[in-house]
């Protein structure tokens, strides 16, 4: 349990240091309301949502960038759109060569399904 405390406390420093804009820090969902309690004395926007009954992604970060992830619903990353996860990994710092690749990729992927 002391390496969830580790890597959480680490991922904020990240943000509060300007390393990151977003994190996306998965955890169990006994943790959540120590995450959320450490986010908002902090003073810091988040956003949770369900990977399995007992783990939860906290995105946490620049306000927009939440408001960004919001507006993708709550369904798993799995199944976000070619162009959200796009998005998402360029919020979180990701190479944006490697992430067009990615759509790229993922779109060939599609028209060849449609063929």
């Amino acid at each position: 349990m002391r390496d969830h405390i580790a890597i959480f406390s680490h991922h904020m420093y990240e943000y509060k240091k300007g390393l990151r804009r977003l994190v996306l820090y998965t955890g169990t969902v006994a943790h959540v309301d120590q995450m959320t309690r450490r986010l908002e004395q902090n003073d810091i926007a988040f956003h949770f949502a369900e990977v399995t009954s007992a783990k939860v992604n906290c995105f946490f970060g620049d306000p927009d960038c939440i408001e960004v992830i919001r507006s993708f619903g709550n369904k798993p990353l799995h199944e976000l759109s070619d162009h959200e996860d796009l998005i998402l990994g360029a919020l979180l710092g990701y190479d944006l060569k490697q992430q067009c690749q990615r759509l790229l990729s993922r779109q060939t992927i599609e028209l060849k399904k449609v063929a």
